[in-house]
C-alpha cells in the first residue's frame, strides 16, 4: 500500500504539472496517472487502497467542501435569492430530460433506463469547481454579484438532489415501485443537513472560544466532526433523509459568520490540506475509468454526451433569467456547471452492480462524461473567467 500511495502522489504531481505546462488542467494529469496505475491498464495499485477508494475519495471531498464553506458569506446567498435555490436542482433536470428524448433514440435503452443514465450523469463535480470557485473569490472575480458563491452552493445541493432520484429510479428498474414519500427525502435531506450543520458550527464557535486551542488542532476537530456528519447519512436511511457533505459547507459557513478570523485562518490550513487531497481524489477517479468500456461505447454515447449538456447550460440560463447577470457572466456561469466527476465514479457502476440489464452502458457513459466533461469545463474555466467576470476594485 505503501508503494501505491508513493506511485500514486509522485506520477499524479508530476503528470499533472505537465498537463499544467501544456495549458492543460492538472485535474486530467491526474486522472491520467489513475488510468494509468489503475486496474485497467497497469494494475501497480494495490488492492488494498482500491477497496478504501471510495472513503479516500470522500475525506478528499469533505476537505475542500470544509474549505468552500469557511469562504462562502451567507449575506452573498441571501442577497442572490432566487437564482442560487434554481441552480440546486434545475440544470440537473433539464440534463435528465435531455437524457430522457435522446438516449432511447441513441442508445436503444429504455425511458427507465434512460432516466437512470441520466441521474448519474446529471451530477457537477463539486471537486473540480469548488477549488476554482475559491481562487476565484480569492481574486475578486465575480465577486460582486457572487457568482463562484451561487456556483459553489448549487454544487453541493445539486448532487443531494440526484442521488436520491438515482436510488428512486434504480428501485424501479429493480422491480418496485416509486413511492411519492421516496421524493420526501430531497427537502428532508436539504433541511436536516443544513441544520445539522449549522448547530455544529455554533456549538464549536462557542467551544473554540471557550477553549484556547492551535489551529491545527482545530483542523483536526472540524474534520472529525465533518467525518461523523457523513456517517450520519449513511446510517440514517427511509424518507428521513440527511446530507453530510451539505452539513460539513453549512459548518464551515457558520464559522465563517462567527468566528470570522478564525475562519480565515483556518482555510489557509484546509488550502494546504487540499494540495495532497486533490492528488489523491482524481487519481483514484481515474482508477475507476474503465478505458475499454469507453472505447465500445463509440461515438453515439459521446454526442448524446454533448446533446444532454446542451440542455444542462439552458437549465442554467433559465435559472439565471432576471438577475443582475450580463451575457458574459451567464455564460461563464453555465460553463462552471459543465465538469463531471465525483458522483459519477461513485455511482456509475452501481446499475451494473446491480444485475440491472443497463448497468454496462450506464457505466460507459459515466466514465465518457468524467473524460470529456472535467478535463472540458475545468479547462473553460481556467481560460475565460478573466475575460467573462469583472473583477472587483
Amino acid at each position: 500500500m505503501l508503494l501505491s500511495l508513493a506511485l500514486v502522489f509522485l506520477c499524479g504531481m508530476a503528470l499533472g504539472k505537465i498537463f499544467e505546462k501544456l495549458r492543460l488542467p492538472s485535474l486530467l494529469g491526474m486522472i491520467m496517472t489513475g488510468i494509468i496505475l489503475g486496474p485497467y491498464a497497469f494494475n501497480l495499485l494495490d488492492s488494498t487502497i482500491l477497496n478504501i477508494s471510495t472513503e479516500l475519495r470522500q475525506i478528499a471531498l469533505i476537505i475542500i467542501l470544509t474549505r468552500a464553506g469557511l469562504n462562502l458569506d451567507v449575506r452573498d446567498l441571501k442577497k442572490v435569492g432566487r437564482p442560487a435555490i434554481l441552480m440546486c436542482f434545475v440544470p440537473a433536470c433539464f440534463e435528465i430530460a435531455g437524457m430522457l428524448l435522446f438516449a432511447p433514440a441513441f442508445l436503444g435503452i429504455t425511458h427507465l433506463e434512460a432516466a437512470i443514465m441520466g441521474t448519474v450523469v446529471a451530477a457537477v463535480s463539486p471537486a473540480v469547481i469548488v477549488p476554482r470557485m475559491l481562487k476565484l473569490i480569492e481574486n475578486g472575480y465575480g465577486t460582486e454579484k457572487s457568482i463562484p458563491q451561487i456556483i459553489m452552493a448549487g454544487a453541493s445541493v445539486d448532487d443531494v438532489f440526484v442521488i436520491v432520484l438515482f436510488t428512486a429510479f434504480t428501485g424501479l428498474a429493480g422491480g418496485g415501485t416509486i413511492s411519492p414519500l421516496s421524493f420526501i427525502t430531497i427537502p428532508t435531506s436539504i433541511l436536516f443537513g443544513l441544520t445539522g450543520g449549522i448547530l455544529m458550527g455554533v456549538l464549536m464557535s462557542v467551544f473554540f472560544t471557550r477553549a484556547h486551542i492551535r489551529d491545527s488542532s482545530k483542523v483536526i476537530f472540524i474534520l472529525s466532526v465533518s467525518f461523523l456528519l457523513v456517517t450520519v447519512e449513511h446510517s440514517l436511511k427511509g424518507v428521513i433523509g440527511f446530507s453530510g457533505l451539505l452539513a460539513v459547507m453549512a459548518l464551515g459557513a457558520t464559522l465563517r459568520q462567527r468566528k470570522y478570523e478564525v475562519s480565515r485562518r483556518l482555510s489557509v490550513k484546509f488550502s494546504k490540506l487540499w494540495v495532497g487531497a486533490e492528488v489523491l481524489l482524481f487519481v483514484l477517479v481515474g482508477a475507476t475509468v474503465n478505458i475499454s468500456y469507453a472505447i465500445h461505447a463509440g461515438l453515439m454515447a459521446i454526442a448524446l454526451i454533448f446533446c444532454v449538456l446542451a440542455f444542462r447550460i439552458l437549465g442554467v440560463f433559465v435559472c439565471l433569467v432576471r438577475t443582475p447577470l450580463n451575457k458574459n457572466e451567464r455564460i461563464f456561469t453555465a460553463i462552471a456547471y459543465i465538469p463531471k466527476a465525483t458522483v459519477q465514479a461513485a455511482i456509475g457502476g452501481l446499475p451494473l452492480s446491480m444485475g440491472l440489464a443497463c448497468g454496462n452502458i450506464v457505466l460507459t457513459v459515466a466514465v465518457l462524461s468524467i473524460l470529456i466533461t472535467a478535463p472540458l469545463g475545468a479547462a473553460l474555466v481556467d481560460m475565460t473567467y478573466k475575460k467573462l467576470l469583472s473583477k472587483s476594485s
